[in-house]
């Protein structure tokens, strides 16, 4: 099943997005969460918190300056994700992103 969180700035994807996937975890399905967002929350909402989320972002974002790149899917699900409470696997699936700390 994929299920793909869209609508207008403000509205309250990434509150719905992390509910849904931290409740279908509990149900003991497998959820990998992709935040794609220019302002990625969705570790916050998964309860990841605030510092691993930035350091997600970080890592993500030092990809250009790494010699190899991961060439499958689940070398970049283990290279750039994170385990979030309930059994969630989050990754930060873009580069370039804005990210206020404060």
């Amino acid at each position: 099943m994929k299920i793909a969180v869209a609508g207008k700035g403000g509205s309250g994807k990434t509150t719905v997005s992390g509910t849904i996937a931290r409740e279908l975890a509990r149900a003991g399905h497998s959820v990998l969460a992709l935040d794609a967002d220019t302002n990625p929350m969705l570790g916050i909402s998964l309860g990841v918190g605030p510092e691993e989320t930035y350091r997600m972002l970080a890592v993500r974002q030092g990809t250009d300056a790494m010699p190899e790149h991961e060439h499958t899917v689940e070398g970049m699900i283990e290279a750039f994700g994170t385990d979030a409470p309930d059994g969630v696997r989050l990754v930060i699936a873009l580069r370039e992103a804005h990210v206020d700390p404060g």
